[in-house]
């Protein structure tokens, strides 16, 4: 069983960081340490046993402070959903376990990955890719992500377009949005600004959605494919005002 000590050997270092960054060891102490699947900060074992030692452990002489960062990291942990309150009078003695999610965090870069996920506003996204396209992010699925997003655009604008099943990738974005007599094309518009808006679409499916179709596509970059998803929402948001226009007509 881990000590934070062991995880964090110098003291000075861990009382500098931050309760994002103090956040990965303390859950790695967290689920070592669980008895029965239950965990409580008052029960957690910080320093290195100093028996047969004779000198006290740096973080034996400093334990109040080491409690603190400590106890705000498992704030953190809690807030983020990586610790949830345990069922029953367990719970209500102030005893945790690891969640689901935080089980499935199991090094330094599946929390950064969570991180970056979880400081995404969710908010942003279009309401028909929320729940699953966040979720992917923050497993860092990101190609996952990236091809459910854009896969949603192209079925939002089959429906919206009234095509078929058969109807797909550019040239059904393209049909759609066709300056001159798409479905879903606004004709106030000026037909430059028509044309372009043709043109993002089939490049958007083009560039981000029918790659993923037909072979594997690597996105490393959180940032990358946060961005992308963004585009994606943007579209779809499009294509819903331009189906409810159609219906109003």
């Amino acid at each position: 069983m881990p000590t934070l000590e062991e995880l964090v050997p110098d003291v000075e270092l861990l009382l500098a960081m931050t309760p994002e960054d103090l956040a990965e060891p303390l859950l790695s102490v967290a689920k070592s340490q669980a008895q029965n699947g239950l965990v409580h900060i008052n029960n957690l074992t910080f320093a290195k046993s100093s028996l047969g030692s004779s000198s006290r452990s740096p973080y034996e002489t400093k334990s109040k402070e080491v409690q603190l960062v400590a106890a705000e990291a498992w704030n953190w942990l809690c807030v983020q959903g990586l610790l949830v309150r345990a069922p029953g009078i367990n719970g209500d003695n102030g005893f945790c376990v690891v969640s689901r999610r935080g089980m499935a965090i199991a090094n330094r870069d599946d929390l950064a990955r969570f991180r970056e996920a979880a400081s995404f506003p969710k908010n942003m996204l279009h309401p028909s890719i929320t729940d699953k396209v966040w979720l992917d992010l923050a497993r860092g699925d990101l190609q996952d992500a990236v091809f459910t997003a854009f896969r949603a655009v192209e079925e939002a604008v089959r429906i919206a377009g009234g095509y078929t099943d058969s109807d797909i990738g550019v040239p059904l974005v393209r049909n759609a949005f066709d300056p001159k007599q798409g479905p879903l094309t606004d004709m106030n518009q000026e037909p430059g600004e028509r044309e372009a808006l043709a043109h993002l679409f089939a490049g958007a499916i083009g560039s981000y959605k029918n790659p993923h179709s037909h072979r594997t596509i690597s996105i490393r970059d959180p940032k990358e494919a946060q961005e992308m998803v963004m585009l994606a929402s943007h579209l779809l948001r499009i294509v819903e005002s331009r189906a409810g226009r159609k219906k109003g007509n």
